[in-house]
């Protein structure tokens, strides 16, 4: 069975690997846009590796804020950016993959924004899945603590009944 602890080191690992996607992507649309700036006019998908680089940037940081604390709003968030790394991943491949049908001049920097993205839409699905995982597992927990707590305070309360019945038979007796 897979352990909380395996869960939030897979989860740390591939938070820290979409930081550096994120980063890679950013600093690949930054350089795909000045090329493109000097050579042609500017289209639509030139920008897309920044802004898919940013929400894996994102996605990545919220990782790591879920793998350090486990709270349920943090995970809700961490999803939340999981899907919106999967969006931006998976529209940056669309348009990069028009820029890539309409020119060649910049198929090298196309092909590596595209491949980024990919491995960027693989991590926050892996991660996302990770996540309710997590959440599954710490409910599990919070559920068992719980239970243990019941029925601890119901044996309590029982040890109470019996010591009142005792100490109430006593006094019968002494009357």
């Amino acid at each position: 069975m897979c352990t909380s602890r395996k869960i939030i080191f897979c989860l740390l690992v591939l938070s820290i690997l979409e930081i550096g996607l994120g980063v890679s992507s950013i600093a690949l649309g930054a350089v795909g846009i000045s090329r493109v700036s000097g050579e042609q006019s500017p289209q639509l998908g030139d920008s897309s590796p920044v802004w898919s680089g940013v929400c894996f940037l994102i996605c990545g940081l919220c990782g790591v804020l879920c793998a350090k604390k486990k709270s349920g709003l943090i995970m809700i968030l961490f999803s939340a950016f999981c899907i919106c790394g999967l969006i931006g991943g998976i529209l940056n491949f669309q348009f990069v993959r028009a820029l890539v049908k309409q020119s060649s001049a910049l198929y090298s920097l196309h092909l590596a924004a595209m491949s980024l993205a990919c491995l960027g839409i693989a991590v926050c699905t892996i991660s996302a899945w990770l996540t309710c995982r997590l959440a599954s597992n710490e409910q599990q927990r919070m559920f068992l603590e719980r239970e243990h707590s019941l029925h601890h305070s119901h044996e309590m309360t029982e040890k109470v009944r019996k010591h009142e019945n005792l100490v109430l038979l006593k006094s019968k007796t002494a009357i």
